[in-house]
């Protein structure tokens, strides 16, 4: 009886991990980037806080706002803020997603700039609700591509309401 349960869960659960991604539903979101997981030509250390909050505007299309804050280097001066869109599409009911975003972002340093970023990662769910959410992104800098552009893992945690 106990491995009939077994069987029976492990093929519902695509059919509850899509029911999360279907038009209407929303989404917050919050992750913690860099720890020396991202790399960047002018970065020695890194680390980040982002909060994402979005809508389903259509089955398996989210499309969220964030905000974000970032440390890079040694010193305040690169503290940097910031602001930007996005969407993912989760592929294949399964938590797969592949996303794209753009942000602007203000540095302490005085300088801006906009930068459009790419991402691919999973969404396991945890509870009926609740995800861990890994990704690998790349954020491409208009002010300076060598030193600004980012390549990183990024770890967050979802809620699907």
């Amino acid at each position: 009886m106990k491995k009939l349960f077994a069987i029976l869960a492990v093929a519902l659960m695509p059919l509850l991990a899509h029911a999360q991604f279907e038009q209407g539903k929303l989404y917050a979101g919050a992750s913690l980037t860099g720890l020396n997981l991202s790399y960047s030509g002018a970065d020695k250390f890194n680390i980040g806080l982002q909060g994402q909050g979005g809508i389903f505007a259509a089955d398996n299309v989210l499309l969220y706002g964030q905000v974000g804050w970032n440390h890079s280097g040694d010193n305040m001066k690169n503290d940097q803020v910031e602001l930007g869109a996005g969407g993912r599409y989760y592929i294949l009911q399964n938590g797969i997603f592949l996303g794209a975003n753009v942000k602007y972002a203000h540095a302490a340093g005085g300088y801006n700039d906009v930068m459009p970023g790419v991402e691919v990662g999973y969404a396991f769910f945890i509870s009926r609700t609740v995800t861990i959410e890994p990704s690998i992104y790349y954020q491409q800098s208009f002010k300076d591509h060598s030193d600004y552009s980012k390549v990183g893992f990024r770890l967050g945690f979802g809620i699907y309401l």
